[in-house]
């Protein structure tokens, strides 16, 4: 496993609050982490059909099961665990008892809120940083790294990032879209996703936008929440010393991977980055991305 900057942190929040969630992108190494970090857990994914079918039938025969504690992965998957670890926490405050782990914030963060609020200690985990990257990536030229990004399995199989990119767009990303906004076409999305990719480290216009993806407006701004509640972009507001301006100015808009942002924008090789006329503010998305 790639050891990870965000292990010393679960290990300090174990000490006070009772529920642990990791939160972050699909692929950002949150199950394995939570599972190395809290290796002496049960461990039970939600996505398995035949444990969420236990689970929704008998919770309580299913929750009997790990009265000492577990790590649940994909916890949105089953709404009705938030309330049903709300009555186990109350009667037995251990601290560091549960872990959830969960891709679609959406779902996970709502049933947090709810019904786990006081109890939960919330993390998130992104993509790799520069210093959390293996040796041999370190090693690679600025335009590599740019090109290759942070997510984990491409530091240990670099050589599939084109594959794996575009299978992360058409399964995990469109799902997230599908589960959360029922998106019928998922051309006219995917063109959308292009665009934002276009105008990462740029100011964000989103009627433009819209306009350039011929969606509406409340449509882009939509599924631009979808994909800032997903983690795969982030809007930095801007800076003025009128703190009004500050609320109603345009923010920046910066994907979190920028070897997601480049592959979207079709770029292949090292090569063709180092002069494609979006290398700099694809530089600062990468920039931008390590805080």
């Amino acid at each position: 496993m790639i050891p990870r900057t965000l292990a010393a942190t679960l290990h300090r929040l174990c000490q006070s609050f009772p529920v642990i969630a990791i939160t972050g992108p699909r692929q950002s190494g949150k199950t394995t982490l939570a599972r190395a970090v809290f290796a002496n857990k049960a461990y039970v994914s939600l996505e398995d059909p035949i444990e969420r079918a236990f689970a929704m039938d008998d919770p309580r025969g299913f929750l009997a099961r790990f009265a000492k504690g577990a790590v649940f992965d994909e916890a949105q998957r089953w709404p009705d665990l938030f309330s049903h670890l709300q009555g186990m926490v109350d009667a037995e405050r251990t601290p560091g008892r549960f872990v959830l782990t969960g891709s679609q914030q959406f779902g996970l963060l709502a049933g947090v809120t709810q019904s786990l609020a006081g109890r939960v200690g919330l993390t998130r985990l992104l993509p790799l940083a520069s210093a959390e990257m293996p040796a041999t990536s370190r090693q690679l030229s600025v335009d590599a790294m740019l090109l290759l990004g942070g997510y984990p399995l491409l530091h240990t199989r670099p050589s599939m990032a084109t594959d794996w990119f575009s299978s992360y767009v058409a399964t995990d990303i469109e799902r997230d879209v599908r589960q959360v906004l029922n998106v019928q076409d998922m051309g006219t999305f995917q063109r959308f996703l292009r665009l934002c990719a276009g105008r990462s480290g740029q100011l964000l216009n989103l009627s433009a936008l819209a306009g350039e993806a011929g969606i509406s407006h409340s449509t882009a701004r939509a599924w631009l929440s979808v994909l800032e509640s997903s983690d795969l972009v982030f809007l930095l507001p801007p800076y003025h010393r009128n703190f009004g301006k500050r609320l109603v100015k345009m923010p920046k808009l910066y994907f979190l991977d920028s070897g997601l942002a480049c592959w979207l924008l079709g770029i292949r090789s090292p090569e063709v980055l180092a002069l494609h006329p979006s290398r700099g503010a694809l530089f600062e998305t990468w920039v931008v991305g390590e805080f």
